[in-house]
């Protein structure tokens, strides 16, 4: 998963053979649903940022209590440490003229994922900050995969 303090967004798991490595992936369509968790209106780039995104922009802020700052800050790091961050392994990934409008979507499968972004909705919520949930089986031309999330940018 990409660093959440940096991220635009995490993703979800695959379903794919067990052999497998992560990494680049074909621009086959994924065989789950996706889900993404994004903000309903874009930026002043023309993106929807994700639940991280916003998360962390909150943070960053300074907007966040105490309570909450230290469950962000915990949560982040779990998650580092916990997923793989695409642009590690191929740092062409969120390349805005290689992939540009690339963005992360969970598997269906990553329940644990899931949760833990609806628990980031949670916080979003007690701020008044908007964030909705997206599933498609078909979001755009996958440049990543791996076991919990796909990276995908728009058709060419």
């Amino acid at each position: 998963m990409r660093d959440l303090d940096e991220a635009v967004s995490p993703a979800g798991a695959d379903d794919g053979p067990a052999d497998r490595e992560p990494g680049p992936a074909s621009v086959v369509a994924p065989r789950v649903e996706l889900v993404r968790f994004e903000s309903p209106v874009t930026n002043a780039r023309g993106r929807r940022p994700g639940v991280f995104a916003l998360a962390n922009g909150l943070a960053r802020a300074g907007r966040l209590s105490s309570t909450d700052h230290a469950w962000w800050r915990s949560s982040n790091d779990w998650c580092n440490a916990a997923y793989a961050d695409p642009s590690t392994v191929d740092a062409a990934v969120y390349d805005d003229v290689a992939n540009p409008g690339a963005q992360a979507w969970f598997k269906s499968t990553a329940v644990e994922l899931i949760e833990i972004a609806r628990a980031y909705v949670a916080l979003l919520e007690r701020y008044g900050v908007a964030c909705v949930e997206r599933r498609t089986l078909a979001p755009g031309r996958v440049v990543y995969e791996d076991d919990v999330q796909v990276v995908v940018a728009p058709p060419r």
